[in-house]
């Protein structure tokens, strides 16, 4: 049978003592209360963070390519030359060509801004998943039929488009002089839409490579390779390093510049979070103060008699660095249970809430997911619940040598 320390048998009588006043219930109550929340809000925001950054992996980096090396025209390679040099380097793990157009995309009265990319689909999805995202069918018929593309979800929502219409887009012509011409108006069908959630789809469509290259004049083409390389966040050095390994002028780019931003700005958050509900519990801890506080002066009878009895300074510290401990410990289990069921459901807990209130809390036409995303990690709840105990531990450090500093013949003589 498990034998407790009898400090911690004795610290347990304490609180459950008939004669507890009602102010030290009270104070232990909200105390209690206050550790509960703060440990529940900091798991479900490290939760909700770890989700931002589960969906800027799976949605963004798994979508987009690691780094782009773009050709300067005239170009004095040929695409094909650079990407086998590109492959070659160290850390790239696959490459496909690739080529940028800016245009307006019109279907009936509707006409929206659009970033035109023409893609290989064969090659393509070698550094991307954008296959996955695509309606079924959509990606193999972007090879098979002429003047096709794929549509992200949310423009073609804004244009009244669907799979089968028939939409036209509208592209800059440039002269051979460089001087702007009537605009080149082409039609093509829509084979497939793409829906990410977020804002990659409020401005992207896809075109085949070959088709690309012939909507677009010789002298101003904007062709290059999109690249994957083996670790995303070393991207920049080794995109870096594999345009000048080729030896002629180059346009080069990865994907920090474009978005790395977010994956900074969640980290941001997560630092601020967790030191923000760190003083949160420090508050809350500090109530532990009050009540053993409350309880040695109550129990100072008591301690008193067992000083008389022979127990030791170290005996009687141990004793109300439990007392303290327990309220931590209880308010700490019942905060990882309630965070962690709320971590879990969050998505869903939240889409309800948007249904109910009518309002979408977050805007794919702002975030790059339209959702909020969690993703409940056991290590943040070792964590947190750590950091609350010992947050616990310290705010009964006070009272506990307050305690040992009782006087019993004082003590006694009053009695």
């Amino acid at each position: 049978m498990l034998s407790l320390p009898f400090s911690l048998v004795t610290a347990l009588r304490f609180s459950r003592a008939k004669k507890r006043g009602q102010m030290i219930s009270l104070i232990s109550f909200f105390s209690t209360l206050g550790i509960t929340l703060g440990v529940a809000v900091l798991v479900i925001g490290l939760s909700a963070m770890n989700g931002f950054e589960r969906e800027l992996n799976n949605r963004v980096l798994a979508v987009i390519p690691h780094g782009e090396i773009k050709l300067i025209q005239p170009a004095q390679i040929s695409l094909e030359t650079l990407a086998k040099r590109v492959e070659n380097n160290a850390g790239i793990v696959a490459t496909a060509p690739f080529s940028l157009m800016t245009g307006l995309i019109e279907n009936g009265t509707k006409i929206e801004a659009i970033q035109i990319k023409g893609i290989e689909p064969t090659k393509e999805f070698q550094i991307s998943a954008l296959p996955e995202y695509v309606t079924e069918g959509g990606w193999n018929q972007l090879s098979l039929t002429p003047n096709s593309l794929i549509l992200g979800s949310a423009i073609a929502n804004k244009i009244n488009a669907s799979v089968g219409d028939m939409v036209t887009i509208v592209i800059p012509s440039i002269s051979p002089d460089n001087k702007l011409q009537q605009p080149k108006r082409i039609r093509l069908e829509i084979v497939g839409l793409m829906t990410l959630g977020g804002t990659i789809d409020q401005n992207l469509a896809l075109i085949n490579f070959q088709d690309a290259l012939t909507y677009q004049e010789e002298g101003n083409l904007n062709v290059g390779v999109g690249i994957k390389v083996d670790d995303p966040f070393k991207a920049g050095t080794v995109i870096k390093d594999a345009a000048y390994s080729i030896g002629t002028p180059l346009q080069y780019d990865s994907w920090v510049r474009q978005y790395g931003y977010m994956y900074d700005d969640i980290q941001l958050i997560r630092t601020i979070m967790y030191f923000a509900m760190i003083l949160v519990m420090s508050v809350a801890c500090f109530n532990i103060v009050s009540t053993l506080v409350v309880a040695v002066k109550e129990k100072s009878k008591d301690i008193a008699v067992l000083k008389t009895l022979g127990a030791t300074d170290k005996y009687i510290l141990t004793i109300f660095l439990w007392y303290g401990l327990l309220s931590g410990f209880i308010g700490s289990v019942l905060g990882i249970v309630f965070g962690a069921i709320c971590a879990l459901y969050l998505t869903d807990l939240i889409k309800l809430l948007e249904n109910i209130s009518g309002v979408d809390f977050l805007s794919g036409d702002i975030y790059f997911v339209d959702f909020l995303p969690s993703e409940l990690h056991y290590l943040d709840l070792v964590i947190v619940f750590t950091t609350s105990i010992v947050l616990s531990l310290l705010a009964s450090i006070y009272p506990a040598k307050r305690a040992i500093k009782i006087e019993p013949a004082r003590i006694l003589s009053g009695m």
